[in-house]
């Protein structure tokens, strides 16, 4: 039987470190499609910033594709029903018996992919969005880990041993930057966008930005990581979750920076890499434990709590007006710019689940609908860490003070001030929690005020949770 192939790409727009792309070639496969769902995204809370960082990204793949004699077609279709039925009948049309695809962790994908399983056509699939293979890392029981630090242990010694396997290169080269002109196509789609564009594309980040933070800023990120006014992370995160960079790629560009870095376990080096084993931490739970796409706590006993549905505090966090500067800053930068410092995200999902007795869910939800770096496995479980439902999560009696995650992480005030500039006059000594000096200064109608005392709020977390 002669074989005419598709290649599928979904969460893997790329071309470097792509497992069903190198078959395909070898399958001499001439066209490839991807298809974009808007109900499906609205479904699942894509954020706009998002869409459009993947349709850029879209434009440099098909013209990189082109260098590889594959076609790509990007059709719009509602969802992944729609898919699976739109997928039928453009194999039909152009005669195509074989499809090969990247798989996808979440649920609705795994199902939307045995339901094209059933098709008279036959399914090829890699595994492309880890570095270790998931059930490669258990512990001696042969189950998933529920803790970080044993599975780190088991992740670096299985790399370790495995390092020739998972670090040489494809064969498949990486791309030259494409041509100005060739970036102005465009893929419409009924899905309102908002521009991406301060984010370079992922071979611009890979040629300059990602080789500069290597040289200049890793082995500073242990010490520098936590403050919100310093540029000191690497911005990896957004083309992580779409597929644009494989976490393997950025890992071999690590090696060969500091080949001991696997062994030699301190400094900031390793501390970057120690993020990059948390998401795959994450996406090693999703895989074991498909409950975390369904909106259940890892922790079954935390399922029932009576959460308070109080909208007007949930407006006031999602607006960036709970009176708490640090919280108001980060939530700020979050809708403005659709990203969000790490150290920030667990300072507000803390207030939120444990000031205000929210359903965690609620912050999962927001910060899906706005983040470009928005990812279930990732998401779900930095959630579900601040609100100590979660795998190895916080402990639900740990309560960030808010004023003193402030004084300490943005000491001079100065991320507080880029997002709320009506606090500006502010001296650094009340910046944290400005209310009193606004109120001898006679100007507390410049900022709102605190909409829980954080003393009493730890109190009432602590009863609250008590209740599980």
């Amino acid at each position: 039987m002669v074989t005419n192939s598709l290649l599928w790409l979904r969460s893997d727009v790329r071309i470097d470190d792509n497992p069903a792309l190198d078959f395909a070639l070898a399958q001499q496969t001439k066209r490839a499609i991807f298809m974009t769902t808007p109900k499906q995204w609205r479904s699942h809370n894509m954020a706009p910033i998002k869409v459009d960082f993947i349709l850029r990204h879209l434009q440099l793949l098909q013209q990189q594709l082109a260098h590889l004699g594959i076609e790509l077609d990007v059709v719009e279709v509602d969802d992944f029903q729609q898919q699976v039925i739109f997928l039928q009948q453009y194999c039909q049309q152009h005669q195509i018996n074989h499809i090969i695809a990247n798989q996808e962790l979440e649920v609705n994908e795994r199902q939307r992919d045995e339901a094209v399983s059933q098709l008279p056509l036959s399914l090829t699939l890699f595994e492309a969005d880890v570095i270790v293979p998931k059930g490669k890392v258990l512990n001696k029981q042969g189950q998933m880990f529920k803790v970080f630090t044993p599975f780190k242990k088991a992740w670096l010694s299985y790399l370790i041993d495995h390092y020739d396997q998972l670090i040489e290169p494809t064969r498949v080269p990486y791309s030259t930057p494409v041509a100005e002109e060739a970036r102005e196509i465009t893929f419409k789609t009924a899905f309102d966008t908002i521009s991406s564009a301060q984010w370079p594309l992922a071979n611009d980040y890979l040629n300059q930005v990602l080789p500069t933070f290597l040289s200049e800023k890793v082995t500073d990120y242990q010490t520098l990581r936590d403050i919100p006014s310093v540029k000191a992370t690497s911005g990896l995160s957004p083309y992580l979750a779409i597929g644009a960079i494989s976490a393997k790629t950025v890992v071999r560009a690590l090696l060969r920076r500091d080949p001991e870095v696997l062994s030699h376990q301190s400094g900031g080096t390793f501390c970057w890499l120690n993020e990059i084993i948390w998401r795959e931490f994450y996406r090693h739970l999703l895989d074991h434990f498909p409950k975390l796409a369904k909106g259940k706590s890892f922790n079954a006993k935390y399922d029932d709590l009576p959460w308070v549905g109080n909208a007007a505090n949930l407006l006031a966090w999602q607006q960036g007006k709970t009176g708490y500067p640090i919280v108001d800053a980060a939530m700020r930068q979050l809708v403005k710019t659709g990203w969000m410092h790490n150290r920030l995200r667990m300072i507000v999902a803390s207030f939120l689940s444990k000031h205000l007795l929210l359903d965690w869910r609620l912050g999962e939800q927001f910060f899906s609908q706005h983040l470009i770096d928005g990812d279930l496995a990732a998401n779900n479980g930095g959630w579900q860490w601040a609100a100590g439902t979660g795998c190895d999560a916080q402990p639900y009696f740990r309560i960030f003070n808010p004023i003193s995650q402030s004084e300490k992480f943005d000491p001079n005030g100065i991320f507080i001030r880029k997002y709320i500039p009506e606090l500006a006059h502010v001296p650094d000594k009340y910046i944290h929690f400005p209310h009193q000096f606004l109120a001898k200064e006679q100007s507390s109608d410049c900022y709102w005020p605190a909409i829980v005392d954080h003393k009493q709020a730890r109190l009432a977390a602590l009863e609250f949770y008590k209740q599980a």
